[in-house]
């Protein structure tokens, strides 16, 4: 178990400020939102409180502890409030090494319509299933706890860990879904490592915005939209090829890698200082 970070590998930490770039590069995170990255079953790694594009340095990373979410460093920088979405993803499933919370506005619309899932329509994000879970603080959380503020922030192992549990249980230690919708607020997403984690992220995001694109399309054109989902005529995947698709186009996620690691190394914006 790495006590500080001059136990981590300097070639991790070097991939996990990579991971913050790429992520703001794509537009999955702004100033807000982070990736997490296990290091080993106790211990996660995590930036400090900061927009994840302008992650560079050691000093910017902070140890945390996977029981409880809080920094195993003496004087550590402040943190994420919601670190704890992430100390109870890696609770709850030991198989998960790392972690994103992003608000992608092209994601959110999804939290908001029950009716209208966020469902695989594209070959390389088959992983999202025909139908992403959506995890409402209100309904998980707050009304067993009245008196919490309503901010609906993960501040709290509670809250992490209820929205951990919509994720749902798989197999050999993963969640069921690798992706989780917050509603009015944005998603989670996970993977066995930050490349993977990543991919995820980027393509949870472009699907929705085909899937925006395509039932926009039908309206349009056809007037279907006004049917109680407004999706009917859309083809979307089955179960079948949102489960083949999701476990082989995606495992090909170290090709885009090097693209998005050749994007960010050549834009002044992005520092990697170790």
């Amino acid at each position: 178990m790495p006590s500080s970070l001059a136990n981590v590998n300097e070639a991790l930490l070097r991939k996990y400020i990579l991971g913050c770039h790429i992520i703001h590069h794509h537009k999955v995170v702004d100033a807000y939102g982070h990736l997490s990255v296990r290091l080993s079953e106790s211990v996660f790694l995590m930036c400090r409180y900061m927009a994840p594009a302008l992650v560079a340095r050691r000093e910017d990373l902070v140890l945390y502890s996977v029981d409880t979410g809080e920094s195993l460093q003496d004087n550590a920088p402040r943190g994420f409030s919601e670190r704890y979405i992430h100390s109870e993803v890696y609770k709850a499933y030991p198989n998960v090494y790392a972690v994103i919370h992003s608000h992608s506005l092209d994601v959110v619309p999804f939290s908001l319509l029950p009716s209208t899932p966020l469902r695989a329509c594209i070959h390389i994000a088959g992983f999202l299933g025909t139908a992403v879970p959506v995890w409402d603080a209100t309904a998980s959380y707050y009304h067993e706890h009245p008196d919490v503020d309503r901010s609906m922030l993960v501040n709290n192992t509670d809250m992490g860990a209820s929205l951990a549990e919509a994720l749902g249980q798989g197999e050999d230690g993963l969640p069921a879904n690798s992706v989780a919708l917050m509603r009015g607020h944005g998603y989670v997403c996970t993977g066995d490592s930050i490349e993977m984690v990543v991919a995820k992220a980027i393509y949870t995001a472009q699907n929705a915005r085909v899937q925006m694109t395509a039932v926009g399309l039908l309206a349009a054109t056809s007037g279907q939209a006004s049917t109680s989902d407004g999706t009917a005529g859309v083809q979307f995947f089955d179960d079948r090829e949102a489960g083949d698709t999701g476990r082989t186009t995606i495992q090909g996620a170290a090709k885009p890698w090097p693209l998005w690691v050749a994007e960010v190394t050549g834009d002044p914006l992005y520092r990697i200082e170790l």
